[in-house]
């Protein structure tokens, strides 16, 4: 099992930024790839950043790849999300998610390639 817990969420203005943690505990950290995404109310819930854990290589949304940044520590098995010149339509719950990967070589983007989640922190960006 993982527990994956997010924190960094709140209220911000527009053009703001944020950053978000999601710190992972209960198996090895290294072998499992993650993910975040994000549901605004009424929509389905969305892929917004990706990183395999071989190599730290990411991958980003293109509604977010020019303003969001993705990284790991693996001595605090945590994952951040930054998250800069933040937009109302960025406003959502966040969500961090993780899968067990050996090869280490490959990116997830959809929501159910993964097996686990945290709680969600909301994110909200004032207009």
């Amino acid at each position: 099992q993982v527990q994956l817990v997010e924190s960094g969420g709140g209220l911000v203005q527009a053009g703001g930024s944020l950053r978000l943690s999601c710190a992972a505990s209960g198996r090895t950290f290294s072998s499992y790839a993650m993910g975040w995404f994000r549901q605004a109310p009424g929509k389905e819930r969305e892929f917004v950043a990706a990183i395999r854990w071989r190599g730290d290589s990411t991958y980003l949304a293109d509604s977010v790849k020019d303003r969001f940044t993705l990284s790991r520590d693996y001595a605090k098995n945590a994952v951040y999300l930054q998250m800069n010149s933040l937009k109302p339509e960025d406003s959502a719950v966040y969500y961090c998610a993780a899968r067990r990967d050996d090869t280490g070589l490959y990116y997830f983007i959809r929501s159910d390639e993964y097996d686990y989640w945290g709680q969600g922190t909301q994110v909200t960006v004032s207009s």
